[in-house]
């Protein structure tokens, strides 16, 4: 029963941090993006810059983007277009967004839900790809730079000095397509493993699916779980340690097709996965593991504020480095692959094009090894924090 509610609390947990972070979060990049290239241009006029001053620039932005752009033909010679339709390519790869799209044309909305003065639900359908105005129950909403703003039936967008947008922003709880594969990715693993478990109903021989997952069960028990926490304890956290394996593992692979996925690439999800390992150490923590934090036995009496200052800052730095580990090396290896595939297009050569793609395949495999070690990496730390916990110790 213990470990059934741990599974479930790890999914509820999961949505509850990510959900609104992934929604408020996904554009940040984009806020910032906006910044270097408004800062320069800005008027110095009042702190407002109304419709035909943004009109302009988008104006601008189409005509560069025409030329430049994503999907876009760009000839051979022009280096530079090429470099922006690259830069723009693994932009779109790894950017959340309101819709799922797979390739060329196909992809489907996904649902909006906003908090502002009531809850308002509606398709992304009626953003039209971002390039129109959704009106809601009298209220009007427009996507700009990958976030929603409330604004007018002619979708007017003010800036302040610096070109943030001052526009209202309702609170975000809609189902982008980071927070879509959450669920989607937990819907599977819920009918995987219930069908794994079903099969052992018949014979303790696993068929099927369980003929591969098994021996990965296995394993996180006997090697990672039963010697990290111990023989006692180890159960009780079980479901956990498979619940996040297998979790971060399915999601990096998910990473590594082309439908854009970058969940685990996503800060917001990992902070989510970092945060639900630190409140149950901190939950499962018996009267020795607080004892070695605030008052260390064995050491004089004056070094011991000292140490219980340095264990402080180490419950703050072991939850960071869960979040920046996973979070930049799934990144970082979505990055290179694009950039060096990019490289492909922009020298626009055979010569080139023989070892960039010999190179890309390698990291590719290479990145296939990353994703399940990332997966490791989580699952072994997290055990280390859970048996230190639980460890009891012998004072004399």
């Amino acid at each position: 029963m213990i470990s059934k509610f741990t599974a479930l609390s790890a999914f509820v947990g999961l949505m509850f941090f990510s959900v609104p972070a992934v929604a408020q979060d996904h554009g940040h990049e984009d806020a910032h993006h906006e910044e270097a290239h408004h800062g320069d241009t800005h008027s110095e006029e009042a702190h407002a810059v109304e419709l035909h001053a943004e009109e302009a620039h988008d104006d601008n932005h189409e005509a560069h983007s025409e030329g430049h752009g994503h999907g876009a033909f760009v000839p051979a010679s022009d280096t530079e277009g090429r470099k922006a339709v690259v830069k723009e390519t693994v932009e779109h790869h790894l950017a959340d967004s309101y819709e799922f799209h797979i390739v060329g044309p196909v992809g489907f909305p996904l649902p909006v839900i906003l908090f502002d003065n009531g809850l308002k639900v509606f398709s992304s359908a009626k953003f039209h790809h971002g390039e129109s105005v959704a009106e809601v129950d009298g209220s009007y909403y427009v996507v700009h730079h990958s976030k929603i703003y409330k604004t007018d039936a002619e979708g007017t967008i003010t800036y302040d000095e610096h070109h943030h947008p001052t526009n209202e922003k309702p609170l975000d709880f809609s189902i982008t397509k980071n927070v879509f594969m959450i669920i989607f990715m937990a819907v599977f693993m819920f009918f995987l493993f219930r069908g794994v478990a079903k099969t052992y109903k018949n014979s303790l021989v696993p068929s099927k699916a369980g003929r591969f997952l098994e021996p990965l069960i296995v394993f996180i028990r006997d090697e990672i779980a039963i010697p990290n926490i111990g023989e006692k304890h180890y159960k009780r956290y079980m479901s956990f340690l498979l619940t996040i394996f297998f979790f971060i593992w399915f999601l990096n692979l998910a990473g590594m097709t082309p439908l854009g996925v970058n969940v685990t690439g996503n800060i917001a999800v990992t902070v989510s996965l970092a945060l639900m390992t630190f409140f149950i150490t901190q939950f499962s923590g018996k009267k020795d593991y607080w004892m070695h934090i605030f008052w260390m036995p064995g050491v004089p009496v004056l070094l011991r504020p000292v140490l219980a200052v340095i264990e402080l800052i180490g419950l703050v730095v072991k939850p960071f480095s869960l979040t920046i580990r996973l979070y930049a090396n799934m990144l970082a290896g979505h990055v290179v692959i694009m950039s060096i595939l990019g490289l492909i297009y922009i020298f626009a050569s055979y010569v080139a094009a023989i070892p960039f793609t010999g190179l890309t395949l390698f990291l590719y495999v290479l990145e296939l090894l990353v994703a399940a070690l990332q997966a490791y990496i989580f699952t072994m730390l997290a055990s280390l924090y859970f048996g230190a916990a639980v460890e009891e110790h012998d004072h004399h």
